[in-house]
């Protein structure tokens, strides 16, 4: 079922938000070569709980960290541990961040040092791909225009989508209907209305799109070791252009801008 939210709910999951923009932001201070995943795991936490918040993945179906730390062919939900961050690496970091009973999530997809031409085109298609689907968020279309663009953008920069992975519902729970695919046809799926709140999370590889999963029950690599990306943002349908509650970027003008940009991978 759909839980639709009212205008001072979506408020509150943008205070959740903001919250955990400011996480990102401090994480992204931290990464670099020779940091441990596990450092920058004590720091979120640290500073969600100062804020008032608690992170929303600490022992989210018995997960023991408060953030998700995905690095090179991890795909999603990396422990963090004490692993190094090494000179050309990339690591996704996802966060959840829930205040007063209401969630917000969000995942992005960093540089560590100088990375290669394959990195920088898979983080650039993926960040591109989850543009695409936001602007697509909009009441009137259907939950599947939001997966065609994302594909269709991950696609045109030579790139795989992830297809037994996908977005979601978010509010009071971490995980609410609907799901929301990376990848299908347009003009499927549910309809969009104003007061839906959705997690759109294109994750993609450098290969081919299969995964598999660790032996620690949480960590999906690429099947094939190729480098993948996770980029999210929270996003709230309403009667006119869809809100990010997790704007750790700003969204671009427009998709042919975005799709001019983008060369596809050798």
């Amino acid at each position: 079922m759909i839980v639709k939210k009212n205008p001072a709910e979506i408020e509150k999951m943008a205070a959740a938000g903001a919250i955990l923009v400011d996480t990102l932001k401090l994480l992204e201070t931290k990464v670099r070569p020779g940091v441990h995943t596990e450092e920058l795991d004590r720091a979120a936490e640290w500073f969600i709980r100062s804020q008032g918040a608690t992170p929303s993945f600490k022992g989210y179906r018995g997960f023991p960290a408060s953030i998700c730390a995905s690095t090179n062919e991890l795909v999603v939900h990396g422990i963090p541990g004490p692993q190094r961050l090494t000179d050309g690496d990339i690591i996704s970091i996802d966060v959840g961040v829930t205040l007063d009973g209401w969630v917000a999530d969000a995942a992005r997809t960093y540089p560590v040092g100088a990375v290669s031409a394959t990195a920088e085109n898979l983080l650039m298609g993926t960040e591109a791909a989850l543009y695409a689907g936001v602007r697509n968020a909009r009441a009137g279309n259907r939950v599947g225009d939001i997966s065609h663009a994302v594909q269709q953008v991950a696609e045109a920069t030579g790139l795989s989508v992830v297809r037994s992975l996908v977005g979601h519902g978010v509010g009071r729970d971490m995980h609410e209907d609907p799901q929301v695919p990376n990848f299908g046809p347009p003009g499927k799926g549910p309809l969009l209305e104003e007061g839906m709140v959705i997690a759109i999370e294109p994750m993609t590889t450098a290969g081919k799109p299969d995964v598999r999963i660790a032996e620690d029950g949480w960590a999906i690599f690429s099947q094939d070791r190729s480098l993948a990306a996770h980029f999210e943002f929270t996003v709230a349908i309403t009667a006119a252009d869809p809100l990010v509650l997790t704007p750790w970027a700003e969204l671009p003008q427009a998709d042919a801008a975005v799709s001019a940009s983008l060369q596809p991978s050798a």
